[in-house]
């Protein structure tokens, strides 16, 4: 019997990479092979992102591109699941009949059964609801050294910006136990890298009985034999206890690192956001930060050009970047997204606007980033490292705790041997305004007691400094 292969297209966020991840376990469970070529594939399946006008037309441009291959391949069945779907069903399926099947949020879990019923329905568009456990088939999608792990589901915020909780539903949080489950199975296929990550990381907990917050959660994933790194992704700034600060500060297995999206630093908007804090806390949060986790790297993502945005509120907010020097931030130009309440305000800026103030945060972000950097000169960092570098194969590449997968730089390492997987010191010799280059001075002796295959070496070449881009994707 003929094996059905399967590709799977995934945009957007690292949360929407785990719902592929499920449905690329459940699909595999059901008999399907992987395929890594779209033209070789039976049924091919786009999980698409819908959070913002521009992801939006990525993922319709990847669905008509695709759908291509139902006359030039040997596709046979093209499915569309996520967030767009989820949010413009009816219009997507009278624009695309190519399309044979539409799964919102609430139904990926079920491609398997839609894929192989030829009577299912075309539209499956269940409320929001589902969330995934540890016994859910998932297949990881990275290197098995590293990993997401999806903590909590939906979100209880009412950001005026933001379309995420029509979307995904009400925050929904994993008990403790099946979290830890998770990462102890990830674990066991090595895993030393867990990246947690929720649409609000610091809301975790709320819904479960038991008042279990995420400070409950963090120590218990830190007693998961083989995982070495844990780094906290989307913590929304509202409630960051003392006890969550005080659990960072002393595991040491979670890195000193936090993802936390402060959108704006004006009173005014930050009101109008309905963020439902204002600068003084944000500001008084980031100092506690800092003083009571030494050395923490901060990343943040701001929105410019939300309606009614003055240049003075602008201004508030470049002195704000110039003043907390943030090691990694991200900008976004504000989209009127149809369903929120900042698509309805008045004072809608102009797209030229926007991208003038993002291009000057940005350009002021990175040279506070080149500050960053070069201060890391002649430090030694523990690096996992990921392989050979995509840029040329006489640099390995890798990332040291305060670079998270897919959204930050890259450690070059030009010199020494080092194994896809280890935890190696690097001795840092170079850096650019985003990425590093250094030495391999010591190996991981934990990985080497390991059966590993043959190491990768880097040639030395002191001025080879590959320069990637660096802009994140957060969602």
């Amino acid at each position: 019997m003929t094996t059905t292969r399967v590709y799977l297209h995934t945009l957007g966020c690292p949360k929407n990479r785990v719902d592929s991840e499920v449905m690329l376990g459940t699909l595999t469970g059901a008999g399907y092979r992987l395929e890594r070529d779209p033209a070789k594939a039976d049924v091919i399946v786009v999980n698409t992102c819908g959070f913002i006008e521009s992801a939006k037309e990525e993922s319709v441009d990847a669905i008509v591109e695709l759908a291509g291959m139902k006359q030039e391949g040997r596709c046979k069945k093209l499915v569309v699941t996520g967030c767009l779907v989820q949010r413009h069903a009816e219009e997507l399926s009278a624009e695309l009949p190519e399309v044979d099947h539409f799964l919102g949020t609430g139904a990926y879990a079920d491609i398997a059964r839609v894929v192989s019923d030829a009577q299912a329905k075309r539209l499956v568009v269940p409320d929001p609801d589902f969330v995934h456990s540890a016994s859910t088939p998932r297949v990881n999608s990275l290197p098995s050294h590293t990993a997401y792990l999806k903590i909590s589901e939906g979100c209880d915020n009412a950001c005026a910006f933001c379309i995420i909780p029509k979307l995904r539903g009400a925050q929904r949080s994993r008990p403790v136990d099946d979290v830890v489950a998770e990462a102890a199975a990830l674990a066991a296929q090595g895993t030393v890298e867990l990246s947690l990550v929720a649409q609000d990381l610091t809301a975790y907990g709320y819904d479960l009985p038991g008042k279990v917050r995420l400070h409950h959660l963090l120590p218990e994933l830190c007693k998961v034999e083989g995982i070495r790194w844990l780094r906290l992704h989307y913590a929304y700034p509202r409630d960051v206890p003392d006890a969550l600060v005080d659990v960072v500060a002393r595991e040491p297995k979670i890195v000193k690192y936090l993802d936390m999206p402060l959108q704006h630093s004006s009173d005014r908007l930050l009101r109008s956001m309905k963020r439902g804090r204002d600068s003084v806390f944000l500001r008084e949060l980031l100092a506690r930060l800092r003083a009571r986790v030494p050395g923490i790297a901060l990343r943040t993502s701001l929105i410019v050009g939300l309606p009614g945005e003055t240049e003075e509120d602008f201004e508030d907010l470049v002195r704000f970047v110039e003043e907390q020097r943030f090691e990694r931030l991200g900008v976004f130009e504000f989209s009127p997204e149809d369903g929120t309440p900042a698509a309805e305000m008045d004072g809608q800026l102009p797209d030229e606007v926007k991208r003038a103030r993002r291009d000057r945060i940005m350009s002021l972000q990175q040279e506070i980033s080149r500050d960053h950097q070069r201060a890391m000169i002649g430090r030694r960092l523990e690096v996992l490292v990921e392989g050979r570098s995509e840029e040329t194969e006489h640099l390995l590449a890798g990332r040291h705790a305060q670079q998270a997968p897919e959204i930050d730089g890259i450690t070059y390492i030009n010199d020494g041997v080092a194994y896809p997987g280890e935890l190696a010191t690097v001795e840092i010799t170079d850096a650019s305004e985003y990425d590093l280059v250094g030495r391999v001075v010591a190996r991981d002796p934990e990985r080497a007691r390991r059966p590993l295959p043959a190491p990768t070496q880097a040639a030395t070449e002191p001025n080879g400094r590959p320069r990637r881009g660096g802009l994140p994707v957060v969602g």
